[in-house]
């Protein structure tokens, strides 16, 4: 099979020719259709994340068809068309995984980090976490959903009392979950980086109450905010732009550091969460809730061999939506 591989972190994906992985016990073998790109994937790629297991095949947004199974590989069957998130096991025994956050496990392995991932023709995933797809969405509009949607919809929920939330980062996971957050009857005030205003226009065209730079201050206090953006200053941003007793969710596995916090600004019993990763139940509760709604992604599709500028162009904010690999076995061949 084809894949993009990543032998070392800093430096461009490679275009590869891999032996095609077998099902294991638990395991299902995977024929790609489309993976979603995230700024995790950035992350991982740039080496903001420090411990991938190299070389690597990154990508954690998958949808694609079951080809094979493995003994005990839980309730699939062969041809469903399954997502494969980011978290892609955990150690089951643990404190954490005993109470339904295996988000929390200290043992936790990770799609496109740990484990290969989707930016291939083929992949293997434990298929105790893989869900099913609702029907109604093409492979291409749903490989968001399951990070940029699973993610953001675990980050939402601290929020989901808010009458008017600010989204600090008009990207992927925003434009899912204004609509989430409109079908709930919340105001949404986006905020994105100084100038960019096709991201603003972005979010008014989809419902936004206000759209402005990250700097700004909202024409009224917040009563909630969710920062997508990994910059730390945002934090300081957030907490000057919601009212008392608001909390300012941290959605993104990486940001840069936050800066000193003046008591004054978080006084008045506002707090700030992060959110880490995601459980099997949040898949559960909300890719049926995506078809329901139904929330509707843009996507932008790069072939297979093209994932390098599908990475640069997320970095630019060259696109609004999300950036999805188009993948289909035998369409690409190895320079």
């Amino acid at each position: 099979m084809l894949a993009m591989v990543m032998q070392k972190q800093g430096q461009p994906l490679a275009l590869k020719d891999l032996p095609q992985p077998v099902a294991g016990d638990g395991q299902l073998l995977i024929r790609v259709l489309a993976c979603g790109i995230c700024r995790t994937d950035l992350h991982v790629v740039d080496g903001d994340l420090t411990e991938p297991r190299l070389p690597l095949v990154p990508g954690h947004q998958i949808i694609g068809i079951v080809e094979a199974m493995g003994d005990n590989a839980g309730n699939f069957s062969i041809g469903q068309r399954v997502g494969i998130p980011w978290l892609g096991g955990s150690c089951g025994h643990c404190e954490f995984c005993a109470s339904a956050r295996e988000n929390l496990c200290d043992e936790a392995v990770y799609t496109g980090y740990q484990i290969n991932g989707g930016f291939a023709e083929y992949t293997v995933a434990d298929g105790r976490y893989c869900f099913p797809v609702p029907d109604g969405f093409s492979a291409l509009q749903a490989a968001p959903l399951l990070c940029a949607g699973l993610i953001g919809y675990r980050s939402w929920r601290p929020v989901a009392d808010a009458r008017r939330i600010g989204f600090y980062g008009f990207g992927a996971a925003a434009h899912i979950l204004i609509q989430l957050a409109r079908y709930h009857r919340q105001e949404v005030y986006a905020f994105t980086r100084p100038g960019d205003q096709a991201a603003q226009d972005f979010a008014l065209e989809l419902g936004a109450r206000w759209a402005g730079n990250s700097g700004d201050n909202p024409p009224e206090l917040l009563d909630g905010a969710i920062i997508f953006a990994p910059d730390g200053d945002c934090v300081l941003q957030a907490l000057r732009a919601v009212k008392k007793g608001a909390k300012v969710v941290c959605a993104g596995i990486h940001m840069s550091d936050i800066p000193p916090i003046p008591y004054s600004d978080l006084w008045g019993e506002r707090s700030i969460q992060s959110i880490a990763n995601l459980t099997r139940a949040d898949g559960e509760e909300f890719l049926p809730l995506a078809a329901k709604i139904p929330i509707k992604t843009e996507v932008h599709a790069y072939p297979l061999d093209q994932a390098n500028a599908a990475l640069e162009d997320l970095r630019n904010g060259r696109f609004t939506g999300a950036a999805v690999l188009s993948i289909a076995a035998g369409t690409v061949q190895p320079s």
